[in-house]
């Protein structure tokens, strides 16, 4: 099935309305592109959270001080974790063609975590016990997450979200994150940044009118060549081993050809009441993230907004997929911004492509020399990639303000207000390294010591107040630290406090183009289905 004969996602025409098709999608939700094309672009989608999916586990092993060979081990699981929860949720869960990887919203509370406990507070100290403390906290965690996605929790916030609160919401997911290490970094080499940017620029906007190619295959020919020119310097050393362009290939000739990655091969997970509080209020900020990636991919391919029903099913496959990241020992799993961005650029939305790329992640997972050769991609070359990438998820959330009256003054200022905040309060937050210095910052222990001095609390309760103080400035600490759930619950509040008409907040026309549940179907539903209704179901 091509892109010409099959029935994509932006032809909907339903109950809740009719959505208009994107004309720049080269291939719809639905299209299933041939297998050697299909490989590639799959690849390519993967090719675009690699940094960020590196980046999370070296953050993680470095701070445990693990060593250079179980380090290398745990970059492979956390692909092979991917490819997984790419394919549970693109078969099993919300069905959209979005990758799923580490999160950073769930950075913070394991960053605290790991320094509790190597500090010595909780067990031997070690980069195991970090790891099995980390582990416990993201599998009771998630648990929750599981059951707030298939008990239908998260999907009721759906008719309090307005393109109002959508559309900063997703702009922020973007915004947030222009200044990543990979484009902001003191020793930045802006040459090779700039050629890889430029390069993605010109293939994808330029000469896609000129070549097939240059519109389905533009991130990973611009990685391809800003790569190849990379290696050559570094090979004739003309950059040298401090060059943030420098590539190693000792690394990937040193590397182990099969890595053995397995459940519970760290140990048995350990759970501590505080960590699983701390790590809670991260799995919150990535259900704020990844909603807004729904929201985002919907829009981006033209189609409907995302049924209460599809939400729902989204964040319980994700709780799941924690689960299992906790079982296999990484950091957790979430959706990932940066394929939707590709999407926008390649107009490549297949959730067949996606679930090639996943399999290929899933694979090379297992393989050292891989994960070594993808770690062999400068942060110069990512760091374009990212421009190009958030960039494009920025001006799909600002598109969603065509919906509202931008002439309201209340709509005005909510945006604004939103924008404002998700910005400031992170970088306010971004003074800490760790929830326990902000602790510190806002007086937690103080606080306590002097309640404790008072006959009005006993031991016993001080020690109950110790612990919801504590609770309450991790929450704020990790839900502060990331800029979408900052404006997006800006937004949130203010578009649903403040008076305005429905046409005014563009909800009118929200509804209208809205998915109906009825057009979401579970898997079992599409798999188990009664032999009359299955005849009209695809893929």
């Amino acid at each position: 099935m091509t892109g010409d004969d099959a029935t994509t996602a932006g032809n909907r025409d339903g109950s809740s309305g009719t959505v208009e098709e994107n004309d720049d999608i080269e291939y719809g939700i639905d299209d299933r592109p041939p297998i050697g094309e299909s490989t590639v672009l799959g690849i390519q989608h993967y090719l675009t959270m690699v940094g960020a999916n590196i980046a999370v586990p070296l953050i993680l092993a470095g701070a445990m001080g693990m060593p250079g060979d179980v380090a290398a081990r745990f970059i492979g699981t956390f692909f092979v974790v991917s490819g997984i929860a790419t394919l549970a949720q693109t078969t099993f869960g919300n069905r959209y063609p979005i990758v799923q990887g580490a999160p950073f919203s769930m950075l913070a509370p394991a960053l605290a975590i790991i320094t509790v406990v190597t500090a010595g507070g909780v067990g031997a100290g070690d980069w195991e016990t970090a790891l099995l403390q980390l582990q416990g906290a993201i599998i009771v965690a998630a648990t929750v997450q599981v059951a707030m996605g298939y008990f239908g929790l998260v999907g009721k916030l759906r008719r309090f979200l307005s393109p109002v609160v959508i559309a900063p919401t997703i702009a922020l997911i973007g915004l947030a994150l222009f200044n990543v290490d990979q484009v902001t970094q003191t020793d930045q080499s802006w040459l090779l940044l700039g050629f890889t940017l430029g390069l993605i620029v010109l293939f994808s906007q330029y000469l896609d009118v000129k070549h097939r190619a240059f519109r389905l295959y533009p991130v990973i020919i611009a990685v391809g060549l800003a790569w190849g020119v990379a290696a050559m310097l570094s090979a004739t050393g003309t950059i040298g081993g401090g060059h943030p362009g420098h590539i190693s290939f000792a690394e990937v000739t040193d590397a182990s050809l099969l890595m053995p990655i397995y459940p519970f091969q760290w140990g048995i997970p350990e759970v501590t009441t505080a960590f699983v509080i701390g790590m809670f209020a991260g799995v919150l900020a990535s259900i704020v993230e990844s909603i807004g990636d729904y929201y985002a991919v919907a829009n981006i391919t033209g189609s409907a907004a995302p049924s209460e029903k599809r939400i729902n099913h989204g964040i319980g496959m994700e709780g799941l997929m924690n689960v299992f990241s906790g079982i296999m020992g990484t950091g957790g799993s979430t959706s990932y911004s940066e394929n939707i961005g590709a999407i926008g650029l390649t107009g490549v939305a297949s959730r067949y492509v996606v679930q090639i790329g996943a399999v290929f992640m899933l694979i090379f997972g297992f393989i050292g020399y891989f994960g070594q050769l993808i770690a062999t991609i400068p942060d110069p070359i990512i760091g374009g990639l990212f421009i190009a990438m958030f960039a494009q998820i920025v001006a799909v959330g600002i598109g969603n303000l065509r919906h509202v009256d931008l002439e309201s003054s209340r709509n005005v200022f909510i945006i604004g207000f939103a924008l404002f905040v998700g910005l400031a309060i992170p970088a306010y937050m971004g003074n800490f390294e760790t929830t326990l210095e902000f602790r510190d910052a806002v007086g937690v222990e103080a606080m306590i010591a002097s309640l404790t001095e008072t006959a009005l609390v006993t031991a016993g309760l001080a020690g109950w107040l110790e612990a919801a103080a504590i609770a309450v400035a991790d929450t704020i600490y990790i839900i502060g630290s990331t800029g979408m759930a900052v404006g997006g619950l800006a937004a949130l509040f203010l578009d649903n406090t403040i008076p305005g008409t429905r046409e005014e907040r563009g909800l009118a026309e929200w509804n209208r183009i809205a998915e109906d549940d009825a057009e979401f179907e579970p898997f079992w539903e599409r798999w188990v289905g009664d032999d009359e209704s299955s005849t009209d179901r695809t893929e």
